[in-house]
């Protein structure tokens, strides 16, 4: 009998450290088919520790601007919404994935996931390729980047276009999750499950994520394809994921008080209708914030209005470029 009761009790166990091993063999296998389908498609650059991965187009001699992606992202996401708009326009367009994303390396694991801490690495990027002031376009969490890299290194900065940005602080409400959550956010269980189970279960769930991020629009059908979405379903890119989220709330109330000092010219583009990214939450009051912003509103349109209004934009932003290049 007590041999029966002790092999229940460690059944549970057992079942766990199946399902966990099951995963970690699927997670081999997905990161080895994402990295073959999207492997590096653009020069990296060499910075202290590592290198970036970059995109390219257009005129090298055109007025640089700065491509910098969103969460759970890499530099395809912008460059195939609007960054072959704008380098038909005769810009050049450079765009980066985030330390952590894309094919860049991390530089500094959980310690690289502030804005500020991915400001210094871009710069330094700009810098040894000699590329500055550039206008930089910062999506969603990179519209925080962005402004810290204006804030920290204006030297690189010739203007400021950011579209549906998280810039403003908004309470870390862990306390509003369900305690699985909570666990799953601590960086050691965070650590296992992205080598587990995280990529399966993303896999399953990133036609989802994409309809989500969408809404309230139709996700664009060669949406997954062009902005090499997949390569998010690696371990290492997952756990960055996490960690930039987590430590994305303290860096912004950080941050946000010295936004009334830039003096940059600042483009503000949002969909009027974002439920992610909200912009009478964000949008707006950084418009007030920023002296002399300029806030547009498109009406009916979401958060991922570089694919369902690709053509809006690129005319704000390249219109926004040339003013601020002096052109």
């Amino acid at each position: 009998m007590a041999a029966a009761i002790l092999v229940l009790l460690a059944l549970p166990v057992v079942l766990a450290g199946l399902a966990l091993a099951a995963g970690a063999a699927a997670s081999l296998v997905i990161a080895a088919r994402v990295a073959a389908l999207h492997p590096p498609a653009g020069p990296f650059v060499p910075v202290a520790g590592g290198r970036l991965a970059t995109l390219q187009a257009g005129p090298p001699d055109g007025v640089p601007v700065v491509l910098l992606h969103g969460a759970a992202a890499n530099a395809a996401d912008p460059m195939a919404g609007i960054g072959g708009l704008l380098a038909d326009r005769g810009f050049r367009v450079i765009a980066f994935d985030r330390p952590g994303f894309g094919w860049s390396d991390r530089l500094g694991g959980a310690a690289a996931a502030s804005p500020a801490a991915q400001a210094r690495i871009i710069a330094e990027a700009l810098a040894g390729m000699g590329v500055g002031p550039a206008v930089v376009f910062g999506h969603s969490w990179s519209g925080a980047l962005a402004l810290a890299l204006a804030l920290d290194h204006p030297e690189r900065v010739a203007g400021l276009a950011l579209a549906a940005p998280v810039a403003m602080p908004f309470p870390a409400r862990r306390d509003a999750l369900p305690w699985f959550w909570r666990l799953a956010l601590s960086p050691p269980v965070a650590w296992l499950l992205s080598r587990t189970i995280g990529p399966p279960v993303a896999l399953l769930y990133l036609d989802a994520a994409a309809r989500n991020v969408f809404a309230p629009e139709a996700p664009v059908a060669v949406y997954r394809e062009r902005a090499r979405a997949a390569l998010v379903l690696r371990p290492n890119t997952l756990l960055a994921g996490v960690q930039d989220l987590v430590a994305l709330p303290a860096a912004l109330a950080a941050q946000a008080p010295r936004y009334g000092a830039l003096r940059v010219p600042t483009l503000i583009v949002s969909g009027a209708a974002d439920p992610v990214v909200r912009p009478d939450a964000q949008a707006e009051p950084l418009a007030a914030a920023i002296p002399g912003a300029r806030l547009v509103l498109l009406p009916g349109v979401g958060h991922m209005l570089h694919y369902t209004a690709p053509e809006r934009l690129a005319e704000e932003v390249g219109r926004f470029a040339e003013t601020a290049a002096g052109r």
